[in-house]
């Protein structure tokens, strides 16, 4: 065995044992020690996010604002898609249901009403987004009589994952003349759904929920794991996913000219121009580092 192969050998080895450790599936000497966390797990996760380190405007040499659309539609997305019936005892939750419990919880409080994050959200102004509460037409003949209305007379709808059609993403690409590379930052998401009032009938409109401020939402993120479909017992936290861009996207906005307006607003009726010029921002990202090191 080479030295190349060993080493293959042990870091699959290490990797291994600590995605089976995860669930203690292989240790457990009981039913009940199925799940149980091992010390090295729970002292990993304890750590938290890693932090995002400091940058100071002045070494910023270039920058440019970028929003895009993560589409559940594409396969490359199903991480942040599923499951879509999401239970108590389910190991992994869909990345709507994560926001939206930790919004619930107060886990999440940087919320939006837009990706200029001036406008801030608190649960009780959300929460006609995402919960419709309807009385049927014998539970109003209750009301006209003076009287309580029974539970079955009242009809709840609440957003599930599976009105979720895609995700905005705001974020910055940057040059840092200290480190001499291109980075990128996430700055916020938004869940975009179908409008509750709308839902079921023949027209349905889609929506931005609201926009989190991404940095408050990172601990959340980081103790919520998305399925791996290429390793179910390596499962990866959605801060990771989301951070090292795992995912499928099309620009639909970035700063310009136009006062900031979005492609589909400048450039009307011609949806091959509007993928193009998505495209050309895209090709103008990846050109920055290289054009920075000719100067």
């Amino acid at each position: 065995m080479n030295w190349k192969n060993l080493s293959l050998f042990v870091v699959f080895s290490l990797f291994s044992i600590g995605s089976f450790a995860q669930s203690n599936l292989l240790n457990a000497k009981s039913a009940s020690e199925i799940g149980q966390k091992s010390l090295l797990d729970i002292l990993v996760k304890s750590d938290g996010p890693i932090p995002y380190g400091q940058v100071n405007d002045k070494d910023v040499l270039f920058g440019i604002k970028v929003w895009e659309k993560i589409s559940l539609s594409e396969k490359a997305n199903e991480s942040y898609y599923f499951p879509i019936d999401d239970t108590e005892d389910s190991e992994h939750k869909s990345l709507f249901q994560v926001l939206l419990d930790g919004v619930k919880s107060g886990a999440i409080t940087e919320v939006y009403d837009s990706s200029d994050f001036k406008v801030q959200r608190t649960l009780k102004d959300i929460e006609a987004s995402f919960v419709k509460v309807d009385t049927t037409d014998v539970g109003i003949e209750y009301l006209n009589a003076g009287e309580a209305v029974p539970d079955e007379y009242i009809d709840r709808t609440e957003l599930r994952s599976s009105d979720v059609s895609a995700y905005h993403i705001l974020g910055m690409w940057y040059f840092d003349r200290n480190e001499g590379q291109l980075r990128y930052r996430l700055l916020g998401i938004a869940p975009v759904v179908v409008d509750i009032y709308t839902k079921g009938s023949e027209n349905e409109n889609f929506v931005e929920l609201f926009w989190i401020f991404f940095a408050d939402a990172r601990d959340v993120l980081y103790q919520s794991y998305a399925f791996n479909p290429k390793n179910p017992m390596n499962p990866i936290n959605f801060d990771h996913l989301l951070n090292s861009r795992r995912f499928s996207a099309t620009i639909y906005k970035a700063d310009n000219q136009y006062g900031g307006r979005r492609i589909d607003e400048y450039i009307q009726g011609n949806d091959l121009q509007k993928l193009f010029e998505g495209e050309r921002i895209k090709e103008l990202i990846r050109n920055l580092e290289d054009d920075m090191w000719k100067y």
